[in-house]
């Protein structure tokens, strides 16, 4: 639960703790959209697994594919898996900072009272 305006920031070590949970829910979330990528990569691209994981880790981060589509089954999933990965990319980003961002939002908000 969130803590009250009149409460403070939140203690310290709940703080680590929220950001750890936020960390691995953001963690969760790139492995599964990786091994998503590298399925897709391996089994309807046709491409070894080293190269599905280079593929997939590219366009996960935004770099953008490496290896030459040959079907157009694949070539949809790559176009697929590119659009995914863009919103996947700005909610993980969000996800994983969201505590700290709060955090930093709260303690303006206090030393904004303080000054009234």
């Amino acid at each position: 639960m969130a803590p009250l305006r009149a409460d403070g920031l939140l203690p310290r070590d709940e703080f680590i703790r929220r950001l750890s949970r936020s960390l691995a829910v953001g963690g969760g979330l790139i492995v599964s959209s990786l091994s998503i990528g590298m399925a897709g990569y391996h089994w309807i691209g046709d491409l070894p697994w080293i190269d599905a994981f280079l593929d997939a880790a590219m366009i996960l981060s935004g770099m953008g594919p490496l290896s030459q589509l040959h079907s157009n089954a694949a070539k949809l999933f790559a176009g697929c898996y590119a659009i995914y990965c863009g919103i996947a990319l700005i909610s993980t980003a969000g996800i994983m900072l969201a505590p700290v961002i709060h955090r930093y939002l709260h303690k303006f908000h206090l030393e904004d009272d303080s000054n009234d």
